[in-house]
């Protein structure tokens, strides 16, 4: 961006501010554009959105309220628009589109749209519901119990999921989604398919797309949590994560030995698992593309090397720790 004054190109940077919202404190990392002539700050419509994104998302993690992505989720698999959710809930007309597109909901709002994740629940609701005919009513119990009914024979799936990912809660640690698994197996197929990468190297690969997509907005893509060890950031349970997913023939994992038991793991592409660029946006798309492009010449080294520059390695390497998100704003080699 160029400067208004100088019309030069202004330096973008961060630094820890406080805000109040909601009559409550919260630091976060604040973006504006430096101009060095003019020793002016200014910053743009998204840069402000960026910082407003952090507080609301802290706000939503301290008092348990749902996300934009929950709340969206939540509507779908009952098959309803937002204005007819808005209605049932008996909100305003545009409450509920509003909340899926990032407006913070109150905490008594928030608490309701969370019990009617529940469909046992939501019956309950649609059941005392005065706006839906009979019909309506009728299509959407039908649904519900078709939910109440998936929901006891997925019970299995669910839970390895829960154990695979850990919470399911977004929060600093996932980049304030939930986890998903069937987003984190697309970004595995995505990467087999253009590089048929070694597993440290695609460890390395879904970090840097799931900390540039909070870099860019304040949510990561996958929810997954990353842990600093010896050879960089790498998802947590990545070992029975990947395991998981080839043995439920998500993936292709092909053992390729070196040496009498020394044997690598790579990721290959089948012609059976394409991946689904449909459940992405333009922008997470555009960051896969960009860390493919990025490492394709590097080797297993390199990339391990370049990895344990970044401030999010460095400083919790030492104790193994989760590395919280927010340590996307400190990677600039990319």
């Amino acid at each position: 961006m160029k400067s208004p004054i100088t019309g030069k190109e202004m330096t973008l940077k961060r630094e820890r501010v406080s805000l109040t919202f909601r009559k409550e404190e919260f630091s976060i990392y604040s973006h504006f554009f430096y101009c060095k002539q003019s020793k002016e700050q200014f910053t743009s419509t998204e840069l402000d959105e960026l910082n407003l994104i952090q507080v609301y998302n802290q706000y939503r993690d301290k008092h348990n309220l749902p996300f934009p992505s929950e709340i969206k989720e939540i509507r779908k698999k009952y098959r309803l628009s937002a204005s007819k959710m808005a209605d049932i809930l008996g909100f305003g007309t545009n409450s509920y589109r509003n909340y899926e597109n990032g407006e913070v909901p109150s905490n008594s709002n928030g608490r309701l749209i969370q019990m009617v994740s529940d469909p046992s629940k939501f019956r309950d609701i649609v059941d005392l519901c005065q706006t839906l005919s009979l019909d309506e009513k009728s299509k959407l119990f039908n649904k519900i119990n078709e939910l109440i009914q998936d929901s006891k024979k997925n019970v299995f799936s669910i839970e390895m999921e829960g154990y695979l990912l850990g919470s399911r809660l977004p929060d600093s640690l996932s980049g304030y989604v939930k986890p998903d698994f069937f987003k984190l197996t697309e970004m595995v197929k995505f990467f087999s398919e253009r590089l048929e990468p070694w597993k440290t190297v695609l460890n390395k690969l879904l970090f840097y797309s799931d900390f540039l997509a909070y870099r860019a907005n304040c949510y990561s893509m996958s929810g997954v949590r990353y842990r600093a060890i010896k050879m960089g950031p790498v998802p947590n349970n990545y070992n029975s994560i990947y395991e998981f997913m080839s043995n439920e023939d998500l993936i292709d994992v092909v053992n390729i030995p070196f040496s009498e038991n020394v044997f690598g793991f790579k990721f290959r592409k089948s012609e059976n698992k394409e991946f689904n660029s449909e459940i992405f946006s333009k922008m997470e798309l555009d960051i896969l593309e960009k860390v493919s492009s990025s490492f394709s010449s590097m080797d297993t080294n390199q990339i391990i090397e370049f990895s344990h520059k970044e401030k999010a390695w460095i400083e919790n390497e030492s104790e193994r720790k989760i590395i919280d998100y927010n340590y996307a704003f400190a990677i600039d080699q990319l």
